[in-house]
């Protein structure tokens, strides 16, 4: 290690030295730095019961315009931009008295813009002598204010805000100006603090928390009483999620007990007609409405007061197409008649959560599912269709049909208790997907870069490349698969080997072979190897392989001519 790198690292472990304590057991405090605090417990505890627990304080203590901003940020939403990225690290640097080669080598080596400022700025005040925060949303507000100031206001406010945090405010601080804030909290989790400290199920607070509400206009009254007074027309209702099945189909009993139906490749995404007006929401919350324009016509001919559950999927003939085609509609601003003739958009439709107004979530899924019918099948537009049910006796005739499921344009099957309600979240026991084993290729690690959060010491992010001929040629990369001591090991490879350095990416040594799962491949052309795959991780390290034994280019083609399409 050299001067430069022992300086970082000194200076590093130094701010590091010096955190703010907290309470593992709760959050103390309001304004900002009684957020901070429950931002320092989730992202730090390992205990579930002290992450409800300062969550549930949290409710009970901060102000109401603080809460509902919590809720957002928890659930997805996040203020909008106010500062770009240069001017953060242009004003820190001032600041600080630091050239700016240190901040750029301090940011390689941290791996997050907001925990880097937050650890280079000096100390202004001490901490015990700080003063309660300003409470958040006066911040948010502030960052809305100053969207379309000049360049100086923006400067004098991050500053001076700067000058009266300590270190764990001012890492939050620059998480919501730089728009990246996200937290390790489950929606799950919060929507039990807010059920134990309210008196409403649940199941009620995750439906109210969902859809278009503005945090900065929604009072938490609104959001949360007991008889809401605004009627969202829009608002969906949480997911019910499915947990993979590991074992053998045949431990769920009976076959006559369950619905089985293909697992599509698409977008989860629920239909909504009320008011007669038409919306619909994917399973990340996003209005995505007007992105499909084959949908609009569906609001002359589905009832009113209707809520499906389905997936959004290009299909020809009510053949799936490859989810790639899919990816070239959502990102388009403007959609063509071409492109609504090449990649026309179906909703697949496979559950009833709403009818004639009433929630219909708590009917056994047999009884949404005729009703279902009743409303689908009738219909001869080609823009919506009943997802099918797979017909089977067996266990083992349905083992066989899973075998088929590439060719369906699947990813294995969704196996459902007929008798199940419509739940929220992922429950264990009445939904189950059983997906296909994902198509594998063995490859060797090229390029290394480090990660976030708690990994942004250690590089954990690699691109990888197959062989064509004597050259390698890069054609995924992927972060996730190994386990702690592997990524620690991958981590010493890197710092022994690495060759060159190109920002925060290592160039290394060739050698280290790792197998590549994804679930399926396309062909791309903003790509060099001229395929993209689909969700690639790493399924293991193959130590057992040397860097020729890897597969090459024309292996990833010929995969290409047999599951792409």
């Amino acid at each position: 290690m050299n001067k430069v790198e022992n300086d970082i690292e000194r200076l590093l472990n130094e701010d590091h030295d010096r955190d703010i304590s907290y309470s593992a057991s709760g959050v103390g405090g309001l304004g900002l730095g009684g957020f901070a605090d429950l931002v320092k417990v989730l992202g730090t505890s390992t205990k579930t019961t002290d992450k409800l627990n300062a969550l549930v304080q949290y409710f009970a203590s901060a102000d109401d315009k603080d809460k509902v901003w919590v809720i957002a940020l928890f659930s997805g939403r996040k203020p909008k931009r106010a500062v770009n990225t240069t001017q953060l690290i242009t004003w820190c640097v001032e600041a600080a008295g630091l050239p700016g080669w240190l901040f750029g080598e301090s940011y390689h080596t941290v791996g997050d813009l907001a925990e880097t400022i937050s650890l280079l700025l000096p100390e202004t005040i001490p901490a015990d002598q700080i003063s309660e925060s300003k409470p958040l949303h006066f911040y948010i507000d502030t960052f809305r204010q100053i969207e379309k100031q000049d360049e100086s206001i923006k400067k004098q406010f991050i500053i001076e805000s700067w000058d009266q945090m300590n270190q764990n405010e001012r890492f939050v601080f620059n998480k919501l100006i730089t728009g990246a804030f996200r937290i390790g909290v489950s929606q799950k989790m919060m929507v039990n603090a807010l059920a134990k400290f309210t008196s409403l199920e649940a199941s009620v607070i995750a439906h109210r928390i969902s859809g278009n509400w503005d945090p900065s206009t929604t009072t938490f009254a609104e959001l949360l009483n007991e008889s809401p007074t605004i009627t969202d027309y829009s608002k969906p209702y949480p997911f019910y999620l499915a947990y993979a099945l590991d074992a053998d189909p045949e431990s769920l009993g009976e076959p006559e007990a369950w619905q089985v139906e293909w697992k599509w490749d698409g977008i989860r995404g629920q239909m909504i007609k009320r008011n007669n007006t038409l919306f619909v929401w994917s399973r990340g919350e996003e209005l995505m409405t007007d992105k499909f324009p084959e949908y609009h016509s569906l609001k002359d001919v589905l009832p009113d007061g209707i809520v499906l559950d389905g997936e959004i999927i290009p299909s020809i003939d009510k053949k799936p197409l490859p989810f790639a085609l899919l990816q070239t509609r959502i990102g388009r601003k403007n959609v063509t008649k071409k492109n609504l003739q090449e990649t026309p958009i179906t909703f697949f439709a496979y559950d009833l959560l709403e009818y004639n107004y009433e929630d219909w979530r708590n009917r056994p899924l047999d009884e949404r599912r005729k009703q279902l019918q009743a409303i689908i099948e009738p219909l001869t537009t080609p823009t919506i269709i009943l997802s099918p049910i797979v017909t089977f006796s067996k266990w083992e005739e349905l083992t066989e049909l899973r075998t088929t499921s590439r060719e369906m344009g699947a990813e294995g099957f969704m196996i459902k208790r007929k008798s199940s309600t419509y739940q929220v979240g992922r429950k264990t026991g009445d939904w189950w997907k059983w997906k296909i084993e994902p198509l594998v290729i063995d490859c060797v690690m090229i390029y290394a870069e480090k990660g976030s959060g708690r990994r942004s010491n250690l590089y954990t992010a690699y691109t990888f490349a197959v062989k064509d001929g004597d050259k390698l040629i890069p054609f995924t990369r992927a972060y996730s698969g190994l386990t702690d001591k592997e990524f620690n090991e991958v981590d010493s490879f890197v710092k022994r080997n690495a060759i060159e350095k190109f920002g925060p990416v290592r160039t290394v040594k060739p050698e280290l072979v790792f197998e590549i799962a994804f679930e399926g491949i396309a062909a791309s052309n903003r790509h060099k190897s001229g395929v993209a795959l689909r969700f690639p991780r790493i399924n293991r390290w193959r130590k057992d392989k040397k860097p020729d034994e890897i597969n090459t280019l024309d292996d990833l083609k010929q995969m290409l001519q047999v599951y792409g399409k």
